[in-house]
């Protein structure tokens, strides 16, 4: 049986008292992202490391992401689950003739993720008339280890006062009895507006997705619903980070959060107000029409609100449908004080596209 087929997998560990939680989500193979993170939040061996699925995938190195993890995970108190991106242990368990033709399309379409590092390690050429069920045939024990690791993760984790589950759970339904795909991939949890009794902590759905007039990727903690989700959008978004939620004991609900990303630091001299009006396009409602075209920046026409911005002109493209689409974009102007530090994600004629404390935003302003 697939691990999508399956009732929702629980473990559930025991903690110490007085036992730092500190949960990651959406990794997506960008192991230097997770090493900083780590290090920022002085991650050790007094700590228990819940990790919510999706650390394949997107990302450059899936193989190395998954073999940090497996080390970390021998320390004991390291508690990885299970995402949508990470269920490959089912290919080379159950997947036959179509599905390894499914595989060789994703492989050739993306050029990135687990199989492909290891087709590439192993030197496996990679072309429309590969020999799928050879090459898993020779990943199979080779990467036994690897499997293994894989086919054993959990769909979620459960302690007395939370749950960790990658997309999300229903509130109706008792949690070990719901289907692990949906729990997997529950697009746009928060949308639902459930309560629970318990907290449920989400990844999944990048959390700049709940957000229409600006971009923040920090986590977002909703106490009436009792959910949060912290999907910084690491890999997928170009702005994106990596979030630690960090719980200072079972039970507590004293929350904090820390991100990384690797944005160079600046200091700003000038102050600035934050826009009065903005609007954020972004996956999912994303198409546009273009009024006027320059070489940096073209004046678009949001299709859906009517709203007119000016985008970066690489930010455009046109799609299969001939429509043209925009990458995540922003008119926002940041509140900025002297002496913020700012992380510079575009420089440009106009000014900067900086992150300050996990909002994304234009400065146009002096820097240090």
């Amino acid at each position: 049986m697939f691990t999508w087929e399956h009732n929702l997998m629980i473990r559930r560990p025991e903690l110490r008292p007085g036992q730092r939680i500190i949960a990651v989500s959406d990794i997506h193979g960008n192991l230097s992202y997770f090493r900083g993170l780590l290090e920022k939040v002085g991650f050790g061996g007094d700590d228990a490391l819940v990790v919510v699925g999706d650390f394949l995938e997107k990302g450059p190195d899936s193989l190395g992401t998954l073999r940090a993890l497996m080390a970390l995970c021998r320390g004991g108190n390291v508690y990885p689950l299970c995402g949508n991106c990470d269920c490959w242990a089912d290919v080379i368990d159950n997947a036959g003739p179509e599905g390894y033709q499914r595989l060789l399309r994703y492989m050739l379409y993306t050029r990135y993720g687990l199989f492909y590092e290891m087709f590439l390690r192993e030197g496996i050429p990679l072309g429309e008339d590969t020999d799928m069920a050879a090459a898993i045939a020779l990943l199979r024990p080779r990467y036994a280890a690897e499997w293994d690791f894989l086919r054993a993760l959990p769909t979620a984790v459960e302690t007395p006062h939370y749950l960790f589950v990658h997309g999300g759970v229903r509130p109706d339904i008792p949690f070990d009895q719901q289907r692990s795909g949906e729990c997997m991939k529950l697009d746009n949890f928060r949308s639902h507006g459930w309560r629970f009794p318990k907290w449920i902590i989400v990844g999944h759905w990048p959390v700049t997705l709940y957000l229409e007039d600006h971009v923040c990727a920090s986590p977002i903690i909703d106490r009436p619903e009792k959910t949060i989700s912290i999907d910084g959008g690491c890999v997928l978004k170009d702005d994106g980070q990596l979030n630690a939620l960090i719980i200072p004991s079972e039970g507590s609900e004293d929350f904090r959060t820390v991100y990384y990303d690797s944005f160079p630091l600046r200091t700003a001299k000038t102050a600035q107000a934050p826009s009065a009006r903005s609007y954020y396009i972004r996956w999912g409602d994303n198409a546009v029409e273009v009024l006027s075209r320059g070489g940096e920046f073209s004046r678009c026409r949001h299709l859906r609100t009517g709203y007119e911005m000016d985008i970066l002109t690489r930010y455009l493209a046109a799609g299969g449908d001939g429509v043209t689409r925009a990458n995540d974009c922003s008119d926002y102007e940041l509140a900025v004080r002297p002496g913020d530090a700012l992380g510079i994600i575009e420089t440009t004629s106009r000014g900067y596209y900086v992150k300050n404390n996990g909002t994304s935003g234009w400065y146009h302003g002096e820097l240090e």
